[in-house]
């Protein structure tokens, strides 16, 4: 398991510690009149979008340069991006001081079949950022004219990555987001892991992103001189909507994007605590009482194949990606 925090490095002491495809309705989807069901590309053309995303997110992170990857990423990822490059730009106007071309090594693609558009797919690989670690990215696009984007990117720490499921000619399947066969629908994730992170409550296995992060909001809520609120909220349209391949199990592993807000507020007398640079570089107001950290979040979780079964968050990458004083 783990979780990432991208870029913007920790803004307080009491935020999670830190550890960076839509989905349709029905799987079957009218557009352009095309209703049979394919796989979204082949192999190769999905080595070449891998290719090209690595060559357009080096360009723009040595130079912190948006323009360069802008249209290799959206969803989640896209908005994580944008505001690390652009907190980089403002901190460092001549580029990246600590610039390592990001390398991506022994890639596996997942390919599923379906209908309709948007079309995606999965990779994974071998990587030279996180130790004994897979890079997992979803690819996305709404039309065969549009470049493939990255909406996806979690990671699975040594072999803890699924098993999807996949037939004779190595195709996977991809999971409709009303799927009320699982112990939870895809398209109902993002909202109701947004509720159990506010109130608790049955559905959700015990672990480091949901009943272990809960006690640790609670814990920090308050402390001298210092109380945080959490507030969190789905994220669920467009190209935040959920993505979901079956798994060799018959469940699911899926896709899905949450956005969170922390409100620190200071005492009378006390100060808050320090604002980094690249956070201050996104900033909107001044933080003379307070400051809200807007963050987007994305996870992959397991849901199991019974109605009866909990789901299982496995990780998250975050970024920061607004931040307003008072």
């Amino acid at each position: 398991m783990s979780e990432v925090r991208i870029g913007l490095g920790r803004p307080v002491a009491a935020a999670a510690a830190a550890v960076v495809l839509s989905l349709t309705a029905s799987g079957c989807v009218t557009v352009h009149g095309e209703l049979e069901i394919v796989p979204t590309t082949t192999k190769a053309q999905a080595a070449r979008a891998l290719d090209t995303f690595v060559t357009a997110y080096n360009k723009a992170d040595e130079k912190y340069d948006r323009t360069a990857d802008a249209k290799y990423v959206t969803g989640a990822l896209g908005a994580i991006d944008a505001a690390k490059l652009k907190a980089g730009r403002a901190v460092d106007p001549q580029g990246n001081p600590n610039y390592k071309p990001l390398e991506l090594t022994d890639s596996h693609f997942t390919i599923p079949k379906k209908a309709g558009w948007p079309r995606w797919f999965v990779t994974d690989s071998a990587n030279n950022r996180v130790t004994d670690s897979r890079w997992v990215m979803v690819f996305t696009r709404d039309d065969v004219d549009e470049p493939w984007a990255v909406s996806y990117l979690t990671v699975f720490h040594g072999n803890t990555l699924p098993k999807f499921k996949k037939d004779a000619d190595g195709w996977a399947e991809a999971v409709a987001a009303d799927d009320d066969k699982l112990a939870m629908r895809p398209a109902d994730l993002s909202k109701k892991y947004a509720a159990y992170l506010k109130d608790g409550g049955d559905g959700f296995a015990a672990g480091p992103y949901t009943s272990e992060w809960r006690a640790a909001r609670k814990k920090n809520a308050t402390r001298p001189g210092l109380a945080t609120q959490f507030i969190d909220e789905p994220l669920t349209s467009g190209d935040y909507a959920p993505l979901a391949l079956r798994t060799e199990d018959g469940g699911a592993l899926v896709f899905f994007v949450t956005r969170r807000y922390e409100k620190q507020t200071a005492f009378a007398g006390s100060d808050l605590p320090a604002i980094s640079p690249s956070v201050k570089a996104l900033m909107t107001g001044d933080a003379k009482q307070s400051v809200t950290y807007g963050f987007v979040s994305n996870q992959t979780a397991l849901v199991g194949s019974g109605t009866g079964e909990g789901v299982q968050v496995l990780n998250r990458v975050e970024g920061i990606t607004t931040a307003e004083g008072s």
